[in-house]
């Protein structure tokens, strides 16, 4: 394994021979003509970038892939634990798999992701799912290939979590889901420690890539036809710390933004406590720069942001977004609110409602509190009954629906560059997506997926724009 940077090594060549390893035992043990896997992913994109490098791996391996659990030789799920709802899924749907494994022995069932660096979750898996062969959690992404050779070699059940070494890896083979759209982290781990949130505890601590590296995928992604790219972290606003050379992410973003192409660079998820002037001033200024920020406020109560560890209020928060809208012609402002946090009371919550009022956000990703086992605010007193919170949350919605469908109207009769991402199902039209993240609808041939397009705006429903196309240039 060799080191290319402070805290930063390539992928050794010993996990590439694990790999030549694996295809020569896949060859016999196949019950097809190739070796066929299945790979699901819960959660954040995160978790998609971390699945296209387990199925970089696994094609390096002699795999090809398949949609249907039963037909595959290895199946993986990429677990998400960042709500109760999405712990459940993945319980259940690995409960289905026993009967796959009762007919097909030789199957090898894993499970990876955050949920695996869990003690409480491993321990729940081991005692109540036998059938599964191999776990590992997020941080030992970079010897998968080793963990699978020994699973398949030894035929015990190898259980592998909470080794964060703090080393960043590189080099991994990446197969990524999409011909056009696409996701490049650029960090990993979080410092914020917000108290209702399990990432820090399972990702780790900030790790930011370098920026060279950054800069020739972006460069590739760009080359390779990649018309949406979008990059992520967990905070991308603390890009940069600790890395030898002085960038920041407002200069990675400019770096980025210099490569020539038709495309747009997207980037989540952005802290409101590190969102600069500089990094809106770059998106004004960009080229390639979607005029889109995700910037999660949560509440609206300066009380329970304090409760919640975010290090910002609601005026700091206000300035940020007073600034994006005078600067960014157009801007589009989505965000995430979490309903019901521990002691919040209805006074607290009309503080939120206030605040999405006098934004106005394009759309909001909104959730009922979901504790964390293991987090501080799990351990606070919570006397609101989930049916009140559950109230609130309709409330909410009600009031980001009526804003949401006044935007969308103010939208009509404009002309917006769209990329066209795919069918809706409704007989030949399809959908696709402005700078802005709105999606819209429209009637155009299915060769037009992959490209940008000028669509004039018909109508508005209360989230989805519907159009015509201009022209066939975009």
């Amino acid at each position: 394994m060799s080191e290319i940077a402070n805290n930063i090594n390539v992928l050794s060549e010993k996990q590439s021979e694990y790999m030549q390893l694996i295809a020569e035992i896949m060859e016999i043990r196949k019950r097809g003509e190739k070796p066929l896997a299945y790979i699901r992913t819960y959660g954040c994109q995160q978790n998609v970038a971390d699945s296209e490098k387990i199925k970089g791996m696994l094609a390096q391996s002699g795999f090809d892939f398949t949609d249907k659990p039963d037909d595959a030789d290895f199946i993986l799920y990429n677990t998400c634990a960042v709500r109760e709802h999405a712990e459940d899924r993945v319980f259940g749907n690995v409960g289905a798999l026993k009967n796959i494994k009762r007919k097909h022995p030789q199957i090898l069932i894993a499970l990876c992701g955050c949920m695996m660096e869990q003690e409480h979750i491993a321990n729940k898996i081991y005692k109540s799912f036998p059938f599964v062969g191999l776990v590992f959690g997020t941080h030992s992404l970079h010897h998968f290939p080793e963990l699978m050779y020994n699973s398949l070699v030894n035929g015990k059940r190898i259980f592998e979590r909470g080794n964060d070494d703090n080393m960043l890896y590189e080099g991994f083979p990446v197969k990524r889901d999409g011909i056009f759209k696409g996701w490049l982290p650029i960090m990993y781990g979080c410092n914020n420690f917000c108290t209702y949130c399990i990432v820090p505890y399972v990702r780790g601590r900030e790790r930011s890539r370098r920026p060279d590296i950054i800069l020739q995928e972006a460069k590739q992604m760009v080359q390779s036809g990649y018309k949406d790219i979008t990059l992520l972290g967990q905070n991308v606003n603390s890009y940069g710390k600790k890395l030898d050379e002085n960038v920041n992410f407002s200069e990675l973003l400019r770096r980025i933004d210099a490569i020539d192409g038709d495309y747009w660079l997207r980037f989540m998820t952005s802290h409101p406590r590190d969102c600069s002037k500089e990094l809106i001033d770059t998106i004004a200024d960009g080229t390639h720069i979607s005029k889109h920020l995700h910037l999660p406020f949560q509440s609206g109560s300066d009380r329970i942001l304090k409760a919640m560890n975010r290090h910002y209020d609601r005026k700091k928060y206000l300035e940020i977004v007073n600034y994006a809208k005078e600067k960014i012609d157009g801007v589009s402002l989505t965000s995430d609110i979490i309903v019901g946090f521990p002691g919040e009371t209805y006074e607290d919550f009309k503080e939120t409602l206030s605040l999405i009022r006098e934004v106005e956000f394009t759309s909001l990703f909104t959730f009922i509190y979901s504790p964390r086992v293991g987090t501080p605010a799990a351990e606070m007193d919570d006397p609101i009954p989930a049916e009140e919170k559950s109230k609130w949350f309709r409330e909410l919605l009600d009031v980001q629906e009526e804003i949401a469908a006044k935007r969308c109207a103010s939208m009509v009769g404009t002309t917006e560059k769209v990329l066209i991402e795919g069918k809706t199902g409704k007989n030949d039209e399809l959908n696709g997506r402005t700078s802005g993240n709105i999606i819209v609808e429209l009637k155009a041939p299915e060769e037009m997926i992959g490209t940008f397009q000028n669509v004039k705006i018909t109508n508005a429903r209360n989230w989805i724009l519907k159009g015509e196309l201009e022209n066939n240039g975009g």
